[in-house]
């Protein structure tokens, strides 16, 4: 099972991007998903995670910003982001809980997609 993140980039204040994480393999289904980022010199941050049955949670500081859905036909969970800062640079990264065909569960990373905000 592998986890691919894409959609980053460089963008200007205000701007938006559209992050994508996708998994492949033999997966039965993607359980909850969350979007980490760590920006140079400090801690990683939780910014967003969604169940298997759609509830979100945010970090205060992409509340009403960034919104985290799914497509589970997809196997895909997106994170959108608006009102992009400058504070919001940092390297992100998907991680999913996820069921195979098996039926074992396990949790996957995906890797690191560079988000870039400019003032």
């Amino acid at each position: 099972v592998q986890l691919q993140a894409s959609g980053g980039g460089l963008v200007q204040a205000g701007g938006s991007l559209r992050l994508s994480c996708a998994a492949s393999g033999s997966i039965f289904s993607m359980n909850a998903v969350a979007w980490y980022r760590q920006a140079p010199g400090k801690e990683r941050e939780l910014v967003a995670i969604i169940s298997s049955g759609g509830s979100t949670n945010y970090a205060d500081s992409v509340k009403g910003r960034f919104t985290i859905s799914r497509d589970n036909a997809k196997n895909t969970v997106y994170l959108q982001m608006n009102s992009l800062k400058p504070e919001d640079t940092a390297v992100y990264r998907c991680n999913a809980d996820v069921t195979v065909t098996s039926r074992s569960s396990f949790s996957v990373w995906g890797q690191g997609t560079q988000v870039t905000v400019s003032s």
